[in-house]
């Protein structure tokens, strides 16, 4: 009894003792508010990490303990896993919110790089339900942004967010110029949590790669650390989306006035509030609504691969983050030969941008043209080049292309062409079950540069596939087009005797010729397709 009461004392004693430490620590810290909010919001994240963590861990532990390699019992179990530990993940990224959802949309985007359970548990709730911040909690941003509440600047302001997403939220505002603006509020716990977040969060990811050596996820973490700071301050933001328009101007005349990005109100941004024009329009992949605008979706398709190609190869400033959401479709004011409305690209959320060096644009440039016309060698010497290695540029062409290694290898036209079947999604699928440690091998070698280029890749595939229903050889032969260009152009700019000029010459004569016979063959199979219908 002695000892119980002493345990009592010493615990009451204890308790004592931290609670009174934890409200000096409070009280005297420059922001006592906010410190209080990391003292109590902090420790239950950490719990619910821990815990779920654990979970997950036991769950693959216990449940594929003695099954045989290989088995029909094994893969039956490890769905039934992949699928359970999928939503416990997904239920602690809506608990904790914030860069947690982040991660969620991050895992929901990397096609058959991640078990198929993961990808479909987090795309079907990650992207329309994220937390909404309350408008006393917008008004809290205000105040410590700009010293006012919206009401006071601007003459409207819409307290009903029209979107929300994992860092921030977007008001319909009108300023006293009578301008309509959309407002992007950050968030306002963001910036309270982020760094522990991100720190428990590589806890965990550490955790369980050291129980499961094959689950390294690492990288996803180490991007995030680096991307986040940057998302998190919209004035980053706003000089993304005027360099990226700049560039379209200065690289990409051509098509310069069929890409846009909402003008930025300077006077009314801060690094949490974020003024812009308001674009009125249909999200690229609202078909039906695309078309109620006189819009072919064939067209918008052939725009987006002509967009995100001149960034990725000739520009080396890419946008990371086209998922539907972030890509809006709007009449350009021009018809194309058949009176058909031209479209116009508008892209939002400019967070997330990637730069390229020269030498990883060659690369990925030349890759790509490799692809595109079936070369084996190159895609192998490029591969290697941008960190794949000689064992493994085969997984990396087939993780580029969604095909497998005897399709990219094929020289017919539509080689590399995803008709969206089910027999196309279940060979890829089964490629990478089969696969997940090779997958995750390649994953830690490449630079997180391309690993971001992956993240984009899917989003545009993902995109396409709604525009026309898996992928196209037209998008196929812009992405041929436009990384040949970028890569002649690298080579003209280095070219030193008249040998080497003939030399790069004769190499453009043969790429146009064999995009033209390509086009040739793309004009065969719509003429067979209108035929047969």
């Amino acid at each position: 009894m002695a000892a119980r009461a002493l345990r009592t004392k010493l615990l009451l004693v204890g308790s004592a003792v931290c609670a009174g430490s934890g409200a000096a620590f409070i009280a005297s810290s420059e922001d006592p508010s906010r410190t209080l909010k990391l003292c109590t919001n902090i420790p239950p994240r950490l719990f619910r990490n821990t815990v779920t963590a654990a979970s997950i861990a036991f769950d693959y532990e216990y449940s594929l303990s003695g099954l045989a390699e290989g088995s029909s019992e094994k893969a039956k179990v490890k769905h039934e896993v992949h699928l359970r530990s999928a939503q416990k993940l997904q239920e602690l990224c809506f608990k904790n919110g914030g860069i947690y959802i982040k991660l969620g949309q991050h895992i929901g985007q990397l096609d058959y790089l991640v078990p198929e359970e993961y990808v479909h548990t987090m795309r079907e709730s990650m992207l329309n339900k994220c937390p909404v911040s309350s408008y006393e909690q917008v008004c809290e941003v205000f105040k410590k942004e700009v010293g006012e509440t919206p009401d006071k600047v601007f003459a409207e302001f819409d307290p009903v967010p029209i979107a929300s997403a994992s860092l921030a939220q977007v008001h319909v505002a009108r300023t006293h110029g009578g301008e309509k603006v959309a407002v992007k509020v950050q968030h306002a716990h963001m910036t309270d949590t982020a760094a522990a977040d991100t720190a428990a969060v590589g806890v965990m990811v550490n955790t369980l790669h050291r129980i499961f050596p094959s689950f390294d996820y690492r990288w996803l973490l180490d991007e995030m650390s680096e991307s986040l700071p940057k998302e998190l301050d919209f004035l980053v933001e706003a000089k993304n989306s005027e360099k990226c328009l700049d560039n379209f101007r200065k690289m990409s005349p051509h098509i310069a006035e069929y890409v846009y990005a909402p003008t930025v109100y300077w006077n009314l941004s801060s690094s949490k509030l974020l003024t812009m024009e308001f674009m009125d329009g249909a999200q690229v992949n609202d078909v039906a609504k695309i078309k109620k605008l006189g819009i072919q979706p064939y067209e918008v398709s052939k725009l987006v691969s002509q967009t995100f190609a001149e960034m990725m190869f000739k520009h080396g400033f890419v946008h990371c983050d086209p998922h539907a959401a972030n890509l809006i479709v709007r009449p350009s004011g021009k018809r194309n030969i058949y009176g058909k409305q031209k479209p116009q690209l508008v892209l939002l959320d400019h967070g997330l941008y990637k730069e390229l060096d020269f030498n990883t644009r060659f690369n990925y440039a030349s890759l790509w043209k490799a692809l595109v016309f079936s070369d084996a060698n190159a895609i192998k010497q490029h591969s290697a080049k941008l960190g794949a290695g000689d064992d493994l540029y085969v997984l990396f062409a087939g993780i580029l292309t969604m095909r497998p290694w005897k399709q990219v290898i094929n020289t017919s036209a539509d080689h590399l062409v995803i008709k969206g079947t089910t027999e196309d999604r279940s060979e890829l699928q089964m490629y990478a079950s089969q696969y997940f440690p090779q997958i995750s091998e390649l994953l830690r070698r490449l630079p997180r540069v391309i690993l971001l280029m992956l993240k984009t890749n899917d989003c545009l595939r993902s995109v396409n596939n709604e525009l026309v229903k898996g992928s196209s050889l037209e998008s196929f032969l812009i992405v041929g087009k436009v990384s040949s260009e970028a890569v002649l152009e690298a080579k003209w700019s280095q070219k030193k005797s008249l040998v080497q000029w003939l030399k790069v010459w004769l190499e453009g004569f043969s790429v146009e010729v064999r995009l033209w016979v390509m086009q040739f063959a793309l004009w065969v199979l719509q003429v067979r397709k209108a035929l047969t219908l």
